[in-house]
């Protein structure tokens, strides 16, 4: 379990658009509930760190796939630079 503290320190706060897509999606919701805060974190900084919009929609649709099928958090990419 991860201590209240590290929670608070997590730099970035779900958007509407991903919480959006979650939210539609009870596969992805279910997988996004059975993962930590720092698992979250990753998720939300890898879909905000597309520079244009059509990129950041394709990684919401991706990150709705990839969380309906089980993954925990997200593939080949080196991870939030923010914390």
């Amino acid at each position: 379990m991860m201590k209240k503290d590290t929670i608070a320190s997590m730099p970035h706060k779900i958007p509407a658009d991903l919480q959006k897509a979650l939210t539609s999606s009870p596969g992805a919701m279910m997988t996004w509930k059975d993962t930590t805060p720092l698992a979250h974190n990753e998720w939300i900084c890898w879909v905000i760190s597309g520079k244009k919009a059509e990129t950041r929609d394709m990684r919401i649709k991706k990150a709705i796939s990839k969380l309906t099928g089980g993954m925990r958090r997200p593939c080949c990419w080196a991870g939030c630079t923010h914390r």
